[in-house]
């Protein structure tokens, strides 16, 4: 196994519990000319709204609870997703939870950057690596080792 090189256009999720859809939106509003070099990705409602809120091209899974939490987590399994930007509502249940939950897990496994709220997006997009290619270090979770 090796550990893949991430590109310099980013494959971006962009994922939004319901409470946090419009907040969600301002931010890709905000940064649309950033946003606009990379490829975007995002769960069924939020890609649809995302788009037609801004005109960006948005490749759609379905939606969170109808699976789209876990076909995200199979393109990071897969070395198909570079960043993730997930506003979550911390104080609403949500129904399709365990599916949250491992695709949380699967994306900090994965070494994968990933902002929950908007403070943490305004950092991760207004880094330079955002637009740089970049080694990611995986961990052989046999050994325990890095993998460069």
């Amino acid at each position: 196994m090796q550990a893949p090189n991430v590109p310099e256009t980013k494959r971006i999720v962009l994922i939004a519990h319901d409470n946090k859809k419009q907040d969600l939106v301002e931010w890709v509003q905000l940064h649309k000319s950033e946003l606009s070099r990379h490829h975007l990705y995002a769960t069924g409602t939020t890609g649809r709204i995302v788009h037609e809120k801004t005109d960006l091209p948005v490749h759609r899974f379905l939606s969170g609870p109808l699976g789209g939490d876990q076909q995200i987590g199979a393109k990071i399994v897969e070395g198909e997703i570079d960043v993730v930007i997930f506003f979550w509502d911390p104080l609403t249940a949500q129904p399709h939870d365990p599916d949250v939950k491992a695709l949380l897990r699967i994306a900090v496994l994965y070494n994968i950057p990933i902002a929950n709220n908007r403070i943490s997006a305004d950092y991760l997009i207004s880094s330079d690596l955002l637009s740089s290619s970049y080694k990611r270090t995986l961990i052989d979770y046999n050994t325990g080792l890095p993998i460069y």
